[in-house]
């Protein structure tokens, strides 16, 4: 602003002056003034002519030349009013053939940057506001639909994280260069926000082309961008919407694709989707169910249910606690569908301390040989103040530290490595019992099991399921009840549906069985019942086809 030669000048949302040139304030003496009104420097503003037009371009209309009011004998003026992303900016001219070649060159690089992003070199929001308004009112009866697309960069933030902002926004450089890349004759590319994009298309026939454009621009992100050497694997999903059918004004439009970027983000990103009204519906249940999870717990419609741990041939040692949650209008939901919800809207430390403080009360309803199991959300265990809320709980309930066992999942080791495992350490001092849930799902990483001593494993359902007829499980679940064994852990083989997979898992010494075969999740008052009985079910039939053998 000191060095430029063009009379320029910015206002905000409140028409106050925020910047200007050193050369207006030369022109303008003591009129231009940090907080000075628009008004004050062009009384001409307030004339109903250029205060309309003005006004319409502060409201997010198109740039526009506005010729100035003159005196007789004065040179013409005229400014240039654009919008920018907290008001307006203005560049005047004073009479005919005064610019030098230098200084038309100086205002179109103004304009250039007025009208696009400075890193990805792409046009920006505001510009895309006008575009996309502009699009919708050139479409209509015959001519073909404006198409929308939306674009969202997969997995940004991690390398944001792990790599640096410097990482992140040479990134954002390469994506912005895939992206015009794919681009044809009536597209055009705009950076909308962070590792956000948008595509409008005019002129071609539609679904068709927009399908085209969306399988392109999913396919141009699915080689690695190579930052410093490294590679990086960055995909993108894209949410299409068209108008007038979808949107007759921008803001509408914008709302469909975003829903459809949605719908695309949760049906496993990396793909693009179109919207359909069945999107918009499914989005309003979901904000439905987020507005009654967040009175659920007050109105006591979470519970828990009591899934049994069976020690082969048929010994109960304890139960595992799950969640679940009786909406009153739609019934049961399960945890998969409600807890990421919960996580995204910071419940879980609530919701958590109430779970491991029902589950530790029930437990002590129970013989004192008997564990009690408590799976930990991934927010739950990074939110910080979890041994804390671990150590009260059990002083409160006053229940012996190792009848309690935490699951965890291998996605809450996979950021924060230090942390993590002095958490991990501070409950093993407490003598809290720490079990790897769905082992074999994930990573995997062998280094988990080298640096901190889990006391169980839990291999996954997904293993179990074909372990009587698919020879792969059986080498899988094998080598996992051996790995674990030779690095003094217990194993415990989840989702056993049948007599032929749990005699399989006992004859390889597996420790621990749970499953429907055995017993279902119960009810905290029937727990006690099923804990009187001489040998469960799925025990008794264990033994009798022994017998019979």
């Amino acid at each position: 602003m000191a060095n430029t030669t063009e009379l320029l000048s910015f206002y905000d949302r409140d028409f106050r002056l925020t910047h200007y040139a050193a050369r207006l304030k030369g022109l303008y003496g003591g009129a231009v003034a940090h907080g000075a009104a628009v008004w004050e420097i062009y009384p001409s503003f307030l004339d109903a002519r250029c205060r309309d037009e003005f006004l319409r371009v502060f409201q997010g209309g198109s740039p526009a030349s506005i010729d100035l009011p003159r005196s007789s004998g004065e040179a013409p003026r005229s400014v240039y009013v654009f919008g920018t992303a907290n008001g307006v900016g203005i560049i005047e001219s004073r009479g005919q053939g005064e610019r030098s070649a230098a200084e038309e060159q100086e205002h179109v690089v103004l304009l250039h940057q007025a009208t696009h992003d400075v890193l990805t070199g792409l046009q920006n929001r505001r510009r895309f506001g006008e575009r996309l308004q502009q699009a919708l009112a050139s479409v209509g009866g015959p001519k073909p639909k404006a198409a929308l697309l939306q674009i969202d960069l997969d997995d940004f933030k991690a390398v944001n994280d792990t790599l640096g902002h410097g990482a992140g926004d040479t990134l954002l450089q390469l994506a912005a260069g895939r992206i015009r890349d794919t681009l044809q004759d009536g597209e055009s590319a705009y950076r909308y926000a962070g590792d956000e994009f948008a595509v409008i298309q005019l002129g071609k026939e539609q679904p068709a082309e927009a399908e085209r454009l969306a399988a392109s621009l999913v396919s141009a992100f699915k080689d690695p961008f190579v930052i410093n050497g490294i590679p990086v694997f960055v995909g993108s999903s894209v949410g299409i919407a068209f108008g007038p059918e979808h949107g007759t004004d921008g803001e509408q439009l914008m709302k469909a694709a975003d829903i459809a970027l949605y719908a695309a983000k949760t049906d496993g990103r990396g793909c693009a989707r179109t919207f359909n009204r069945s999107m918009l519906l499914l989005l309003e249940q979901r904000e439905n169910l987020r507005r009654s999870l967040r009175t659920a717990l007050e109105r006591e419609e979470l519970y828990l249910e009591y899934q049994p741990l069976i020690r082969p041939p048929s010994s109960v040692i304890g139960f595992e606690a799950l969640l679940r949650w009786r909406h009153p209008e739609i019934g049961i939901i399960l945890p998969g569908v409600f807890i990421p919800i919960a996580e995204a809207d910071g419940l879980m430390d609530d919701i958590g301390r109430w779970v491991l403080e029902q589950a530790c009360r029930q437990a002590l309803t129970w013989p004192s040989s008997l564990t009690v199991a408590v799976n930990l959300s991934p927010a739950q265990f990074l939110s910080g103040s979890l041994t804390d809320t671990v150590a009260q709980v059990i002083d409160a309930v006053g229940i012996r530290a190792e009848r309690l066992e935490l699951e965890i999942t291998e996605t809450v080791l996979l950021e924060r490595t230090i942390d993590n495992l002095d958490t991990l350490n501070t409950l093993n001092v407490l003598g809290i019992r720490i079990s790897l849930d769905d082992f074999g799902t994930y990573y995997s990483s062998l280094s988990y099991l080298k640096n901190f001593p889990f006391d169980t494993l839990k291999i996954d359902q997904y293993f179990i399921a074909d372990l009587e007829t698919d020879l792969k499980s059986q080498t899988i679940v094998r080598s996992i009840i051996n790995l674990a064994h030779g690095l003094g852990i217990s194993v415990t083989a989840e989702g056993v549906e049948t007599l032929g997979q749990a005699r399989w898992l006992i004859k390889e010494n597996c420790d621990c069985l749970q499953g429907n075969f055995l017993g279902r999740p119960l009810a905290a008052e029937a727990t006690s019942d099923f804990i009187r009985r001489p040998r469960p079910k799925g025990a008794r039939a264990m033994e009798e086809s022994d017998r019979a053998l």
